[in-house]
């Protein structure tokens, strides 16, 4: 049980467990995505079956809508009165007649019935076009959770390897973390302090749902933006500068809006770990943090809901989840700290303001 591991105090054996579980849900996710990629690819074979079908089907009532124009070009547009006046008999211009109206009503038919026709083909070749979409984006979670996974195990072995198995130098590796990611929070605090003199409210765009759009299917929210419980406890500003997602590892993140990658992170332990920053046009600029994979790099030109990693649990993290930050891009900027690397500083704002 995942909420169980995550609420033993910070030991060797937890973070192992924690390791143990996550490779166990990759697992399940990849047997899921395999299981996903069968049935769309059953689906789309299926509805290939149904287009040939129907082109078929339109080719016949075609056929048909000729043959029934031809009948046409015989009675030489005649009107009923020359009909009447050409036969011998009533009875000869009476089947005459009905088998123009005949003509008619077929052809009405016949044409109703194509219209029909290539109304359910053109539905079908959507349907198609789509599952092939899903049938893409499902093989890239596929092959990117098995990417994730081999670094989970790998991960798992460096622990082992750099810890010796001994709880003593854990704590102590977890201990110089801690103190290199106070020192760290210690400095962004004061350069964003600094930076929030020139922030300027009126160029945001104005607060309302769906200027930006969700980074995880699931909305399930584990920590909310600023002075939270949880904020009060994990950092010394008390402050917690975004929203945290539930998300599984591996649970793909999608972008929040179209954009420009600014910068493609990894602040190893401390901070953000793997990171995304994208800039929006409306002055506002979107990170993910704590990702386990990256598949954009920087300069990508992005669209809105585009998967663009992973998530994951890295950085400063207590557990897999989605750490998303929304920031003034007028004057936000990439700081280079010492054992983190290069990590975004700026004006953060809520981004429950245009979720």
């Amino acid at each position: 049980n995942l909420e169980s591991i995550q609420g033993q105090g910070q030991t060797l054996q937890k973070e192992i467990k924690q390791t143990d579980y996550n490779i166990n849900q990759l697992n399940l996710n990849i047997r899921s995505s395999e299981i996903t990629i069968d049935k769309l690819v059953l689906e789309v074979n299926s509805l290939q079956y149904e287009i040939t079908d129907a082109e078929n089907e339109i080719v016949l009532k075609r056929e048909a809508i000729t043959r029934i124009l031809q009948e046409f070009q015989k009675t030489d547009g005649e009107t009923p009165l020359l009909i009447f006046l050409k036969n011998k008999s009533l009875a000869d211009s009476v089947f005459e007649m009905q088998n123009l109206t005949d003509l008619n009503a077929g052809l009405k038919t016949e044409i109703d019935n194509l219209r029909k026709v290539k109304e359910e083909m053109a539905d079908k070749l959507d349907q198609s076009a789509n599952k092939k979409q899903l049938t893409e984006i499902e093989n890239s979670n596929l092959k990117n959770r098995k990417v994730i996974l081999d670094d989970v195990k790998k991960e798992k072995k460096n622990i082992l390897v750099q810890t010796k198995s001994q709880e003593k130098v854990y704590q102590s590796i977890i201990s110089d973390l801690q103190k290199k990611q106070m020192e760290i929070a210690d400095e962004i605090n004061t350069l964003e302090e600094n930076l929030r003199l020139s922030f300027d409210p009126r160029v945001l765009p104005s607060k309302r749902p769906g200027v930006l759009a969700y980074p995880v299917t699931d909305h399930y929210v584990t920590q909310e933006y600023g002075y939270t419980d949880s904020a009060k406890l994990l950092y010394k500003t008390k402050f917690h500068n975004g929203i945290d997602f539930k998300a599984s590892l591996g649970t793909p993140i999608l972008a929040a809006e179209d954009g420009e990658v600014m910068a493609v992170g990894d602040n190893g332990r401390v901070q953000y770990g793997k990171f995304i920053l994208i800039k929006h046009n409306n002055n506002l600029a979107t990170l993910y943090a704590h990702l386990s994979r990256q598949i954009v790099q920087k300069g990508s030109v992005i669209k809105r809901g585009q998967v663009i990693g992973y998530s994951g649990n890295t950085g400063y993290s207590t557990g897999p989840h989605l750490h998303f930050g929304v920031y003034w891009a007028l004057n936000l900027k990439m700081q280079s700290f010492s054992g983190a690397g290069l990590v975004p500083v700026g004006v953060t704002i809520n981004p429950a303001n245009y979720l």
